[in-house]
């Protein structure tokens, strides 16, 4: 059976969460030091004698209550200065390699944002180095593939980001691409298109974050000004009718955050998310964690606690996974090589 000309078959809701579980994902968007779990904050804390401002990890963890994404960004950033050495950097990706590779994640493209790092006088080498000696033996150990793509802070210049772009340019070849996150709200995408049209002559993969808390209009100058070939977040292009049959016709994938759109106050609850409003209209919807340790969950929580809440069925959850594979930066063989483990592995749970 081609599924991907065919219908899956209905699958019991008893079953569902063990097929969500189990089949094989790609994850694209998540930010590595979003994966920092406060058990490792603490641990690196004391390797690397840096004080925090929380006496516990129960502390910290109950102060991820957020009522928006900046909010988020405050006790994100507190989180981070525990990183320092190049091994922190291993640990931390090796940590979240570890979950998603658990969680069938058979590939993963890592956003990691440089300048969080070396404003506190850590060298982009440590950083660069250390996350991508974590993928290269998660290939070898875990069996899952992945990649960095390297994030401008938005709220930051593009001074700056120009800036990291020449740091980084050294380490070329360990990079799939450059994106743009932080906070969205007042730093639109044009603010940045010089710095991504030199990524683009360069030859780098394009993404960047918008339509989350920002509007539709930031999507557009993504596409238009920005070319990038995905949209991180994207959930506001609902409320632009036009737009929507853009990324349809345009097969612009969105890597849609259920629990951090939640966790953000982007809806007021999962079954009012708009995931399946997406993958109706013909969008190349994926499911991620963005930022698991913060916004209580990794890949399969996502889709376990998105499919209870808003009825999804097989059908999407096949959807969603084959998109995954589809609007990654993986070559055209190990796409086909993803898919059609994909698709046995329907026939056979099925």
């Amino acid at each position: 059976m081609n599924l991907a000309k065919a219908s899956v078959k209905p699958v019991a809701a008893d079953r569902l969460p063990e097929l969500l579980r189990r089949m094989p994902k790609a994850e694209l968007h998540i930010h590595i030091e979003g994966s920092l779990e406060p058990e490792l904050i603490f641990a690196l804390a004391a390797r690397n004698g840096v004080q925090l401002p929380y006496a516990s990890v129960e502390e910290l963890r109950s102060a991820y209550a957020f009522s928006n994404l900046q909010s988020f960004l405050d006790i994100y950033y507190a989180g981070a200065s525990v990183l320092l050495k190049e091994q922190d950097f291993y640990d931390m990706a090796r940590a979240y390699l570890v979950r998603a590779a658990a969680d069938n994640v058979v590939h993963t493209e890592l956003f990691f944002d440089p300048q969080t790092h070396t404003a506190r006088g850590v060298s982009m080498q440590t950083v660069i180095q250390g996350l991508h000696r974590a993928c290269v033996d998660a290939q070898g150990e875990l069996g899952i593939s992945a990649a960095l793509i390297l994030c401008f802070l938005r709220h930051l210049s593009e001074e700056e980001a120009f800036e990291t772009l020449e740091q980084a340019l050294p380490f070329r070849d360990l990079l799939l691409g450059v994106g743009l996150d932080s906070g969205e709200v007042g730093n639109p995408p044009e603010k940045f298109a010089r710095v991504f049209a030199r990524c683009r002559e360069l030859g780098f993969h394009l993404v960047a974050h918008a339509g989350e808390e920002g509007p539709p209009a930031y999507v557009w100058t993504a596409l238009d000004l920005l070319k990038v070939e995905r949209i991180d977040h994207g959930v506001q292009s609902s409320k632009d009718a036009a737009l929507m049959q853009r990324l349809a016709r345009d097969r612009i994938a969105l890597t849609v955050c259920p629990l951090s759109n939640l966790k953000l106050c982007v809806f007021p609850d999962l079954a009012s998310h708009n995931l399946r409003q997406l993958l109706d209209a013909g969008l190349v919807a994926t499911v991620n964690s963005d930022d698991p340790a913060y916004f209580g969950g990794y890949m399969n929580d996502n889709f376990t606690q998105t499919f209870a809440a808003t009825g999804l069925t097989a059908q999407h959850a096949y959807i969603l996974a084959r998109n995954s594979f589809e609007a990654s930066f993986i070559d055209a063989a190990a796409k086909r090589m993803h898919i059609d483990r994909l698709n046995e592995f329907f026939e056979k749970f099925q």
